[in-house]
């Protein structure tokens, strides 16, 4: 889904509020409402606040204020959000939290959305400009963006100026983040995107919405470095998880997909001054049903250049998928699309090694591209058609490389 324009915009009114907030003092004076955690360190619980969770109070103003004292406090800071169901519209919490060491999230409850679309701007939840966070979760911790009612709303699959429905959460410029052990439902668009964040470990998160629910991406990643997202269940309407412009060190490891589009670098190159994307690694990754296995993604005519670069995806399962291994350079998801130009976007040192499984389609290895493509290698692939007759590839602009066993046979 493309949402560059949006986080752009994100960053830019953002900013001038941290900045604000910052010259005010971080937030204001630590509340006597914290007690003492481990070790001595300050803990702030939200029902001190005047949280109810009772899943029918707007808790929005009470969490705010709670993350307001919190980060205002000096040493390694606990927000805890007891048992419950918490009810709320749009939040912000904001640092810098300069007295803090580190500052934990912790959630044993549900945060639970509002429906009004009236209340919300781009996004639902927001981390950002914080250093050394930790957004973790007990007890099946669960942040529901109740998004059935707002995917009717949604035109973005086929108008390029939709209205953008609000993310369930945003981290924006945080350092040394950490999101663990928490589950994403039915977000009214992508369930978690990250935004300029560097030095990010994601792990034991589950990620939930319909197959048909729309942009419901389970993660999206922009303009990030180092980036780790492991040991996670993404099920959703879009993409499981998408690399976009500008990410540099990314890793994916021992990650199911399904429903949803797969895997996918992109789609790269549709707006000016893009970034480039470099040291992608994905291993260890199951499909189930979904419309694709890996992709590459580009748009033609792209109005500057970039490069996407050594990246390699290896181990991989597919289970029933329609398109298990995909180069597109000539992508477009709208109706109406005119295939005039060479995508600006150059691929290089592409790797896809030990790949198995089955295809829902004749065409199991699709590399469509642009300029041509690379260092393009694949390395014992096995993709069998779960139909009648043999799977097959199909190449353009592009001399591949292979090794090992390959079914289907290479591009001639």
């Amino acid at each position: 889904m493309e949402a560059r324009q949006r986080l752009l915009l994100v960053v830019v009114v953002v900013a001038a509020l941290c900045a604000s907030a910052a010259a005010g003092g971080g937030g204001g004076n630590a509340s006597s409402s914290s007690t003492t955690g481990y070790h001595g360190n300050p803990t702030f619980n939200a029902k001190n606040y005047g949280a109810k969770g009772n899943g029918v109070n707007d808790d929005t103003k009470p969490l705010m204020s709670a993350w307001k004292a919190a980060c205002s406090a000096a040493g390694a800071v606990t927000l805890v959000l007891p048992p419950g169901t918490y009810y709320i519209g749009p939040v912000q919490f904001h640092g810098p939290c300069s007295k803090a060491s580190s500052m934990t999230f912790l959630m044993q409850g549900t945060l639970k959305a509002a429906t009004d679309l009236k209340r919300f701007g781009n996004d639902w939840i927001e981390f950002g400009w914080v250093n050394q966070l930790t957004v973790t979760g007990q007890n099946g911790a669960t942040i529901d963006g109740q998004g059935a009612a707002s995917w009717p709303f949604n035109k973005c699959p086929i108008r390029k100026d939709c209205k953008v429905l609000p993310t369930n959460v945003l981290f924006v410029n945080n350092k040394n983040l950490v999101v663990q052990n928490v589950a994403s439902l039915n977000s009214k668009f992508f369930h978690f995107a990250l935004l300029q964040n560097s030095n990010v470990k994601i792990s034991g998160v589950k990620v939930s919405a319909p197959g048909n629910s729309p942009n419901t991406d389970g993660f999206h990643i922009e303009r990030s470095s180092g980036v780790t997202i492991a040991d996670t269940t993404i099920g959703t309407g879009d993409d499981c998880i998408s690399i976009g412009q500008g990410n540099d060190n990314i890793e994916v490891a021992r990650v199911h997909c399904g429903p949803g589009h797969g895997m996918s670098v992109g789609s790269l190159g549709r707006y000016v001054g893009e970034g480039d994307v470099t040291r992608i690694h994905v291993r260890d990754m199951t499909f189930h049903g979904t419309m694709n296995g890996v992709r590459i993604k580009t748009w033609e005519n792209s109005p500057t250049k970039s490069v996407a670069a050594h990246m390699l995806f290896e181990n991989l399962v597919m289970n029933d998928v329609q398109n298990p291994i995909i180069i597109d350079q000539k992508y477009c998801p709208y109706y109406n699309c005119e295939h005039k130009f060479v995508s600006g976007v150059t691929i290089k040192d592409v790797q896809f090694k030990n790949v198995k499984g089955t295809a829902t389609t004749p065409v199991a290895v699709l590399l469509k591209c642009g300029v041509p493509c690379q260092g393009v290698v694949l390395q014992d692939v096995d993709l069998r058609y779960k139909g009648k007759g043999v799977t097959s590839s199909k190449c353009e602009n592009i001399k591949a490389k292979y090794g090992g066993y390959q079914n289907p046979k290479p591009c001639g």
